[in-house]
């Protein structure tokens, strides 16, 4: 009895020392984590104590050296000219000129696109030759970014171009996007560039939606949240900077601000019911930077402005909108890092702001960072350096706030001290950077985690009388019909066979391919009706790929043909989908449909899989699934409407959601 009232007494006084001990050591915890942050304060205000009103403005600008052309200084068009004598070249390194620009102005970021990339070692001279010329001049390093999103948006050619959004949250499985992005990161890291302007954050609620598509995780704002913070979490494993895109939401579109001006008709509650519960709920679980969308939502943002070309009022868009950034994103949002805008030479801002007042509207609605227009020619690397002209001036003349500069100033240069850029010194390329990163930088023990999401992503929507998989006898005949919207992926036919033969299972004898042109229709028709097995790809990246009255979707009534030609002596088809799945609404008659979710122009395949140029592996692995060789446990993330007598979507459910 003694000893456990001893026992009892000891235990009271240890819970009794924890209770006094613990606040405390909280206490000094967060005392440790508040001198730190203001010691942080501290070294950004020095920083910015020193810096020019010129340094300020330039650490807003991103800048894109993207391809030179020789263009006369006379002339007026942009695209160059025959009288250059000079055929354009791809920047993969610094000429002379790009080199003075990066010396003498101090930009916040550069952003690197397809022509910036030839090889790995090329890619990490070429981002520490622009880090070490920015130094030399007195710059700040330099946020180095990429559109690395995955699948349809993947920049890097010789990397992991990954399997894109739709398909991992197809997966049903939400670490299979912090593990892609993971990929992603690691690729980034070894090759010098520390942000990826990614994920996409956007719900992609609108079918027709002609620039998201894909690359969203789903139609459901929960969804696109859980897989997007994930894909964010992958980035942050590797140190990368994660960008959230395109706020406050591209996904109920019907319209590409890159060639146009879409405009959301949305009230604020009902962009607070969908698009923007993904961007709150990763806002929450600790984002950086937030990319903003050149759309116009006139029922949030009501001012207007006269347009440049149609003499028209336009509502500001989300990038120069202070209600929808200062208001909404950081006052009633809690966002307190970096925005930045999306690149301010699409077509929704030149077509209609002069650009004295995009600078004006983007930064006093609280833009910290502008995306200036990419440099393709010698004129617009002369516009380039003449816009950072001309912001000093309109800051100088009052037009431009001064508080905002600072502000944001300030967060750009806290987001590189927490990535660990404000005390980066050496950016020369040692001879173990260049080794790793050819080694892993398109590995194939990345591209295999690529393909194995790949496969789990793959969907079985329909299977009427077990037509999926195919049961290909001896001397049996296999035709893969691709349409004519998918010509340029008949390189995966190649690769499928390549991973076929790697399952024991040599067909190449048996399987003919064939792509449907304008001018071979009827042959098509013949040679499918004469197949023993018939398996039609098609792609749908637009809805006037399911009109069969448009160039788009020309062979959607060739496939129609086909199909109901097979019924008539008894065969079955195979419907394969290489992007949007909403074509399985066009062809209800195909007797089993599989979607793949994403594909790429692929001609060739790589000289060994895994290995070679990048490439989306989506599509093979669905080819691969026809022939039985695959499981097939793919859920669908969207949900799939149904088609009127047009051909067009229609506002009844065909099939539902199954995330």
């Amino acid at each position: 009895m003694r000893k456990t009232c001893k026992r009892v007494i000891s235990a009271l006084m240890c819970i009794l020392i924890l209770f006094y001990l613990v606040p405390a050591s909280v206490a000094a915890s967060n005392k440790a984590a508040s001198t730190v942050k203001q010691q942080s304060q501290a070294d950004i205000n020095e920083i910015l104590s020193k810096m020019t009103l010129k340094d300020k403005l330039e650490q807003m600008m991103f800048v894109s050296y993207r391809i030179w052309k020789e263009v006369p200084d006379n002339s007026q068009n942009p695209v160059v000219g025959k009288e250059s004598g000079k055929e354009p070249v791809n920047i993969t390194e610094l000429n002379d000129e790009i080199k003075m620009a990066l010396t003498n102005h101090h930009f916040g970021g550069t952003v690197l696109f397809a022509e910036n990339f030839r090889d790995a070692e090329q890619t990490l001279r070429l981002v520490a030759d622009m880090q070490l010329t920015n130094q030399s001049g007195g710059g700040i390093p330099l946020f180095v970014s990429v559109d690395q999103e995955g699948g349809n948006v993947a920049r890097i050619g010789f990397g992991t171009s990954g399997v894109g959004n739709m398909a991992l949250a197809a997966t049903n499985n939400p670490d299979n996007a912090r593990l892609m992005a993971r990929v992603y990161g690691e690729e980034l890291s070894l090759l010098g560039i520390n942000t990826d302007f990614a994920p996409v954050m956007d719900v992609n609620s609108n079918p027709a939606n002609p620039v998201i598509g894909v690359r969203s995780f789903s139609d459901s704002p929960d969804v696109v949240a859980e897989y997007g913070i994930a894909y964010m979490n992958g980035l942050h494993d590797t140190n990368t900077i994660a960008t959230l895109k395109h706020f406050p939401g591209h996904g109920n579109t019907d319209a590409d601000s890159h060639t146009g001006f879409p405009c959301i008709k949305s009230s604020l509650d009902e962009l607070k019911k969908s698009d923007l519960i993904p961007f709150k709920k990763a806002i929450d679980a600790g984002a950086d930077m937030v990319m903003t969308a050149h759309i116009q939502y006139p029922m949030i943002e009501t001012n207007t402005y006269t347009s440049i070309s149609t003499g028209e009022k336009v509502y500001l868009p989300a990038t120069m909108s202070s209600t929808i950034l200062t208001d909404l994103l950081r006052k009633e949002m809690g966002f307190d890092g970096v925005i930045v805008s999306d690149a301010l030479d699409m077509a929704a801002i030149t077509e209609n702001f002069n650009v004295e007042d995009v600078l004006t509207l983007t930064i006093n609605s609280g833009v910290n960072m502008l995306i200036l227009p990419l440099v393709t020619n010698t004129q617009l690397f002369q516009h380039t350096l003449n816009i950072t002209d001309m912001a000093v001036n309109l800051a100088q003349s009052g037009k431009i706030s001064i508080d905002r500069i600072d502000d944001s100033v300030r967060r750009i240069l806290l987001l590189k001290q927490k990535y660990g850029l404000l005390e980066k010194t050496n950016f020369n390329v040692t001879e173990s950077q260049i080794y790793n990163a050819i080694i892993n930088v398109g590995s194939k023990a990345h591209k295999d985690v690529a393909l194995n999401i790949a496969n789990e992503a793959l969907t079985l929507l329909k299977n009427k009388d077990n037509a999926f998989p195919l049961n290909v006898k001896d001397n049996e005949k296999v035709l893969i019909l691709f349409a004519d919207n998918c010509a340029s992926r008949v390189g995966n036919v190649d690769l499928a066979k390549k991973m076929l033969k790697e399952k024991g299972i040599t067909l190449d004898s048996q399987i003919s391919v064939m792509v449907n042109t304008t001018e071979n229709s009827e042959e098509c028709v013949k040679e499918a009706s004469k197949a023993d097995h018939c398996i039609l790809v098609y792609r749908t990246y637009s809805t006037a790929c399911l009109d069969k009255g448009t160039d788009a979707g020309f062979s959607s009534a060739v496939f129609d043909s086909i199909i109901n030609k097979r019924h008539d002596v008894g065969k079955k088809s195979i419907l394969v989908s290489c992007q949007l799945p909403y074509d399985a609404a066009r062809f209800l008659k195909a007797d089993a449909v599989i979607l793949t979710y994403n594909s790429a122009a692929m001609r060739q395949v790589p000289p060994e899989i895994g290995e070679g140029s990048a490439y989306i592996p989506n599509l093979a692995s669905g080819l691969v699934a026809c022939f039985g060789k695959s499981t097939v446990k793919g859920v669908c993330p969207v949900n799939i409407p149904k088609l009127n007598q047009k051909n067009e979507i229609s506002k009844e459910l065909l099939y539902k959601r199954n995330l």
